[in-house]
């Protein structure tokens, strides 16, 4: 049975395949090509992760496909109700890159709070001639230990992050419409652990009470942040989104900036990838990284070993 991994899959997810019997095409095809090559090639699997579409019109073409699988948590690239119903199985691999995307969320704030952002950009520039001067002008920055870090959405990766901002000394908040309460454990290195109860709150208190706010939401219509909910917060807040583009209303996020309500943001993720706006992208007071939450070279080990656990699952006997 052979499998395309379009976008890529880990040298163990590859290795685990072929030990039981699959075999794998790492062959980039591009995404007007995708059925074409399925059909030729007797393809019955299919492995993306965000690059390639698996739409309506790749399923109405591709009558032999059994599996789709997507190497991360969202699904938003594949019709996923379209292809059940065509009995076509999709999965996802939601627990493998929870801490990856935890940690860079992290990298965003300490970026912000100690304007690594800016001095990156400037160092380089004005560094050999203007250090006296950019080293008063970033000698401003804060501590993350005692301050409030607000999760929206506290599925898997916001409960990373929370552990992370835990460990970190930080009191951790959190609001989703479907979690009432978590336990998140915090392990130490030695083996020790400390477990923390955290309540869900109403979104409106986390815009109040946050100095630092977390975004991890699947993608939304229309947007969950915009001017009224930047009213709503402190001044000088930080915003992180690495989930999704499209949550964020990005003018009235660069309006917040410019007027100083939110002091810095962190983006992962926009509105437009991946053609972001020049607006967004030169602006002095974002940390940008191009939509690589998932990309660690742990993470995509994890997810590779995990597409290929459930797809042995599924079709073993099949072959």
């Amino acid at each position: 049975m052979k499998i395309l991994a379009n976008d890529g899959i880990s040298k163990s997810g590859i290795e685990l395949l072929q030990k039981n019997g699959f075999e794998v095409v790492t062959t980039k095809v591009a995404q007007e090509q995708v059925a074409h090559f399925i059909n030729a090639n007797n393809i019955e699997v299919l492995l993306v992760r965000s690059a390639t579409k698996v739409k309506k019109d790749v399923i109405d073409a591709c009558p032999g496909l059994k599996v789709i699988g997507r190497g991360g948590v969202g699904m938003d690239n594949i019709d996923v109700d379209y292809a059940r119903e065509k009995n076509i199985h999709v999965i996802n691999t939601p627990a493998s890159s929870s801490d990856s995307v935890a940690e860079l969320v992290f990298a965003h704030l300490f970026s912000g709070v100690r304007f690594l952002y800016d001095s990156n950009r400037n160092m380089p520039l004005e560094g050999d001639t203007h250090f006296e001067a950019m080293k008063k002008s970033y000698a401003n920055g804060i501590e993350l230990r005692g301050k409030t870090l607000g999760i929206i959405g506290f599925g898997r990766i916001g409960k990373s992050v929370a552990r992370i901002g835990l460990g970190l000394g930080m009191r951790v908040i959190a609001s989703d419409k479907f979690v009432g309460n978590a336990e998140i454990k915090v392990d130490f290195y030695n083996g020790q652990f400390i477990n923390v109860d955290i309540v869900t709150e109403p979104v409106e208190d986390i815009f109040r009470e946050a100095d630092f706010i977390s975004l991890h939401l699947p993608a939304q219509e229309g947007y969950v942040i915009g001017a009224p909910e930047f009213a709503q917060m402190k001044d000088g807040v930080g915003i992180i989104n690495a989930s999704r583009g499209g949550i964020i209303n990005e003018v009235e996020l660069i309006e917040a900036l410019e007027t100083g309500k939110v002091s810095f943001a962190g983006l992962d993720v926009f509105e437009d990838e991946p053609t972001p706006a020049v607006q967004v992208l030169m602006h002095p007071k974002i940390s940008l990284t191009p939509h690589i939450g998932a990309a660690t070279l742990e993470a995509q080990d994890r997810i590779g070993t995990e597409l290929a656990e459930q797809i042995i699952s599924l079709l073993k006997t099949e072959i």
